[in-house]
């Protein structure tokens, strides 16, 4: 049932917001300035727990995170609620992780938003692509080894098109691939056969920019494997390039060190900066 508003009622505010791939450092100021000032905030799965602590207590919670096989809330319910907390509060807050339009669904929740004559804003986040092939020690393009990179899904929406892999087949491009890890096998094998190189470097992150992270780098005919790897925890991330042979040699980050000597920036930003 569509809601519409009454003569002269005040609607509130959707904020959509992207947390980032984790690391509670890398959320953006902005998010942290919008966050703090909230009354409702509907949060994904992929919100880090350290994220989730900045809520204001007396703000209202709901989560309506997505994993594969594990939907809490589907995407029409998740739309209309927006629209609904619209009506009934003033400062509502999607966050979702990574970054909301990087294959986060965002488009789709603003579109009904729009639709239902709500304003909104977005704030965007560090994608799950930058954050994982930063923390990894792999650089996404590199004027020797990828003059491109694209960004992909594995999952694609049942009963919809496929992924063109033939499209993707060049060894001058990095393939960073969103939610494959189920289909990694047949990832692998159809880009063998569209003609990528069996031997192309992968790499799979898991748990990127958090202390939890894991990385695991094989080659591409090695991809299924890898991905079935018993210490692989969820969210992961599959990079696929020569630029991943690079990931030794600039490994930098030490996932049981954190951040700022275990000290989040983001708990010392109300000490500057005016949320009012």
């Amino acid at each position: 049932m569509d809601i519409v508003a009454l003569p002269g009622q005040q609607l509130g505010k959707v904020w959509l917001i992207g947390a980032g791939p984790g690391d509670v450092d890398l959320l953006t100021v902005k998010a942290w300035r919008v966050l703090q000032t909230a009354d409702v905030v509907l949060y994904d799965a992929l919100v880090s727990d350290d994220i989730l602590n900045l809520i204001p207590h007396q703000a209202e919670k709901i989560a309506v995170g997505k994993r594969a096989g594990k939907h809490s809330a589907a995407q029409d319910e998740i739309n209309q609620l927006l629209v609904t907390k619209a009506f009934t509060k003033q400062r509502v807050v999607r966050l979702k992780g990574g970054d909301p339009f990087i294959f986060g669904r965002g488009g789709e929740e603003l579109q009904t938003l729009a639709e239902s004559g709500v304003e909104f804003e977005v704030i965007p986040g560090i994608t799950a692509a930058s954050g994982a092939a930063a923390y990894g020690g792999i650089p996404l393009t590199h004027r020797d080894y990828a003059q491109g990179v694209t960004f992909v899904t594995g999952h694609g929406q049942p009963g919809g098109k496929g992924v063109d892999w033939q499209a993707h087949a060049s060894s001058q491009n990095t393939l960073v691939i969103y939610m494959g890890i189920g289909n990694a096998e047949d990832i692998s094998q159809a880009l063998i056969q569209a003609g990528r190189n069996p031997q192309t470097p992968v790499a799979i992150i898991s748990k990127a920019t958090t202390k939890d992270q894991q990385r695991f780098v094989g080659q591409l005919d090695q991809l299924g494997a890898l991905a079935k790897h018993p210490e692989l925890q969820m969210p992961a991330l599959i990079i696929i390039g020569e630029v991943v042979s690079l990931a030794q040699q600039l490994s930098w980050f030490n996932p049981q060190q954190t951040s700022l000597d275990n000290k989040s920036l983001a708990f010392d930003l109300s000490q500057h900066i005016n949320v009012n």
